[in-house]
């Protein structure tokens, strides 16, 4: 009988290290329900979000935490991946943006929690040096998303190609175009192909992430761009209720610094500027 038990007891003292082996006898660092994961999973379009998250991977690592990013390359899967629990936090989009997507989207509790910076949208062309080129009845193509539709037609305004009706700032559809002296013909597509269309339209706008996808050069190629005031600033977004968690607060500390200003500054020389 003493026998069995000690060999009761011996077998259940290696179960007991196998757990704490392999990770099912205690809790991470920290503890709590925010602390379960030390590897967060952030979804990102390539350019330059990834290559921001990147760069901060062994400054989280440093912390504990191991970031794993999952590239994106449109606008909808991101967040829908976020609020489904597939992702902890997801690095791609503005307020904005944001915004409207919740409009569309009321079951999501998906929120703002931190601006990194600020990607300047552009006009691109294959066929022309500059603006004062574009013919009468010229092509143009511009996002189909409701946000950057509206934001590409106030940048069009910008550049005194067209005029949109008193009032309409961000909301603007192509139906809110008062004036259009170049009779331009205007195309919707989905902002991660607009790129492609540059050999088939006149001109193209662009978001920056895109267009460095695409290997143009913000500063160099377009042939006008948003100033430095543009209020569609690129957040961190998470699920509701995790803003609090110390994992995504270590991240944001991670993108919001001296570190990540700078190399914001020597890498996308005036392309994208930070917003912190």
């Amino acid at each position: 009988m003493k026998f069995k038990k000690s060999l009761v007891a011996v077998f259940g003292l290696a179960a007991s290290i196998l757990l704490t082996a392999c990770g099912g006898g205690g809790q991470p660092a920290g503890g709590g329900d925010a602390q379960k994961a030390t590897t967060l999973k952030i979804g990102a379009t390539p350019v330059p979000h990834a290559e921001m998250l990147a760069e901060v991977k062994s400054d989280l690592k440093d912390k504990g935490i191991t970031l794993e990013v999952i590239e994106f390359n449109d606008y909808v899967q991101p967040n829908i991946a976020l609020n489904d629990k597939e992702l902890d936090a997801n690095f791609f989009q503005h307020e904005p943006y944001l915004n409207d997507f919740v409009k569309e989207h009321k079951e999501m509790k998906i929120k703002n929690v931190a601006g990194i910076h600020v990607e300047p949208m552009g006009i691109y062309s294959h066929k022309i040096k500059q603006l004062s080129e574009l013919s009468d009845g010229a092509k143009v193509s511009i996002p189909n998303d409701p946000t950057n539709g509206g934001r590409a037609l106030l940048l069009l305004e910008k550049a005194n190609l067209l005029k949109l009706k008193d009032g309409v700032k961000e909301t603007a559809t192509v139906q809110d175009i008062a004036e259009n002296p170049k009779n331009l013909a205007i195309t919707e597509v989905e902002a991660a192909q607009l790129p492609r269309t540059l050999d088939d339209v006149d001109i193209s706008v662009i978001n920056t992430n895109f267009a460095m996808n695409a290997d143009l050069n913000p500063v160099k190629d377009a042939l006008f761009m948003e100033d430095k005031t543009s209020p569609y600033v690129n957040i961190i977004v998470v699920r509701e209720g995790d803003e609090n968690r110390a994992e995504i607060k270590e991240l944001i500390s991670a993108l919001q610094n001296d570190k990540m200003k700078k190399f914001i500054e020597e890498k996308y020389k005036g392309a994208i500027v930070p917003a912190f």
